[in-house]
C-alpha cells in the first residue's frame, strides 16, 4: 500500500528512528514503525482486518472518515484513504477493498 505523511516534519520523525524515539519514546516508536510496516505490506486496507494486534477501525463522529490503528494505549495511528475518489461500497460505506493509499495525519489520543 501507498503511504502518503500529512507533512514533511512527520513523515521526518518516522523516518528516524533517533528522532521517532526522542518525540514518542521507545516502546511507541517500535509500535508506530510496526504499523507503519504493516501498512506498506498491505495490498489493501482490508488486509489489516487479518491483523487482530493492529486493530484498524473506522472512527466516528466528528472524526467519521479517519480510521484508527492501535498503538500504546492511549494513542492510535490515525490514517484517511487517500484514493480519488475514496472507494465506496453500494451502501455508501468505505469498501476496504479497494483502498491502496492512505494518508497518515499522525499520532493521537482520540479519546480526548
Amino acid at each position: 500500500m501507498d503511504i502518503i505523511f500529512k507533512n514533511q516534519k512527520f513523515q521526518k520523525i518516522v523516518n528516524s528512528q533517533k528522532l521517532l524515539v526522542q518525540e514518542h519514546g521507545d516502546r511507541q516508536a517500535q509500535r508506530i514503525r510496526r504499523r507503519l510496516d504493516e501498512l506498506r505490506a498491505a495490498a489493501t486496507l482490508e488486509d489489516l482486518h487479518y491483523l487482530p494486534q493492529a486493530r484498524c477501525h473506522e472512527l466516528t463522529g466528528n472524526r467519521r472518515g479517519q480510521l484508527s490503528l492501535d498503538l500504546v494505549h492511549p494513542y492510535r495511528l490515525i490514517i484517511v484513504p487517500a484514493n480519488e475518489p475514496v472507494p465506496r461500497k453500494a451502501d455508501g460505506g468505505l469498501d476496504w477493498s479497494h483502498v491502496t493509499a492512505v494518508l497518515v495525519l499522525g499520532v493521537e489520543d482520540t479519546h480526548d
